[in-house]
């Protein structure tokens, strides 16, 4: 196993991969796929769709590399890449519907057929509508303010602050039932 000296690295890979060079491409792809791929499935409920759009942001980051400044964090650099990638997807391939607010309590209450007990944070997240499953990931994952949100999902700040509140009483639901489930 070879140990990589990463920070060092980076900036020369970066420049490889600018010139072409297929070597330092695949350098930076193993070294972040892995995050971009998690980022991606925070999204997308669907892995193949999820690791579809894994590609296509490393498309897009090895075809405007040249445009990385170099200044910032360059993880930082493609993960907004990766959720931009994923908001287009959400946007242009599915109809987003966020729930109002007097719907909640009927969706809330709904369980599966199965009686599953879900135990990781990323299936909570996928039993969320996806309108407030990107709010919840925009918002609490990736630091954005709801004036941000409203502009990037085409949204009102109102639509956004509902379907937070809403995505975060659902999960508090679930993690009640887990733990009734876990202890009685």
């Amino acid at each position: 196993m070879k140990i990589v000296e990463l920070h060092r690295d980076v900036h020369s890979w970066i420049n490889s991969a600018i010139r072409g060079d297929r070597k330092a491409q695949k350098l930076i792809y193993e070294q972040y796929s892995s995050r971009v791929l998690s980022i991606c499935r925070q999204y997308i409920a669907d892995d193949f769709t999820a690791e579809d759009l894994m590609i296509s942001t490393f498309m897009k980051v090895f075809r405007n590399l040249e445009h990385y400044a170099q200044k910032g964090v360059f993880e930082a650099w493609i993960r907004r890449i990766a959720v931009n990638e994923c908001i287009t997807y959400i946007r242009s391939r599915k109809k987003v519907t966020y729930t109002e607010p007097e719907e909640w309590v009927a969706i809330a209450d709904t369980k599966t057929d199965e009686g599953l007990i879900i135990s990781d944070l990323q299936a909570m997240l996928d039993q969320l509508p996806d309108g407030c499953r990107t709010i919840f990931n925009l918002y609490a994952i990736d630091g954005y303010k709801h004036h941000e949100i409203a502009k990037m999902m085409d949204i009102s700040e109102g639509t956004s602050k509902s379907q937070l509140a809403y995505a975060r009483k659902l999960l508090q639901q679930v993690l009640h039932q887990n733990n009734i489930s876990n202890h009685g």
